[in-house]
């Protein structure tokens, strides 16, 4: 990621889970939307590591509260594999990677652009772990 504020947004949240998450990067592909989405799909497919859970974050995918992502996040973490989030580009995910995805998330129904989404997934991610250890740092008396 590029220094700034969505960088920092990310290092914030990333430095208080544990573990923290690892960033892997592909190269922004070119071409007309279709070719965009394959070849984005094919360089996130070979970067999935071999047996990793995959959660593609999808518009379309399950969009639960909070404390729906802290149970989520528990039954995946106790089916044993690594978690792999899949985070798409301008273009969005190929079919290819959606058909893989063993679960699609979605941050709502608003479309939010990928260097944001890592941030949002990150604090959802803590927030979840928050409340599955009954750290105060939820609020859940709040609307």
């Amino acid at each position: 990621m590029k220094p700034g504020p969505e960088a920092a947004l990310f290092a914030q949240h990333n430095a208080r889970l544990r573990p923290p998450l690892t960033v892997r990067e592909i190269p922004e592909a070119r071409g007309s939307a279709a070719e965009v989405r394959r070849r984005e799909g094919a360089a996130l497919l070979d970067a999935l590591p071999a047996g990793a859970l995959a959660v593609a974050l999808d518009l379309g995918g399950h969009a639960p509260d909070s404390e729906g992502l802290a149970e989520l996040l528990g039954r995946w973490e106790a089916s044993g594999k690594a978690l792999a989030f899949i985070i798409g580009g301008a273009e969005g995910l190929d079919p290819a990677v959606q058909a893989r995805a063993d679960q699609r998330l979605s941050l709502g129904p608003m479309t939010w652009p990928h260097f944001l989404v890592r941030g949002l997934l990150a604090e959802q991610l803590y927030r979840a772990q928050a409340i599955r250890t009954g750290h105060p740092y939820h609020r859940a008396w709040r609307p």
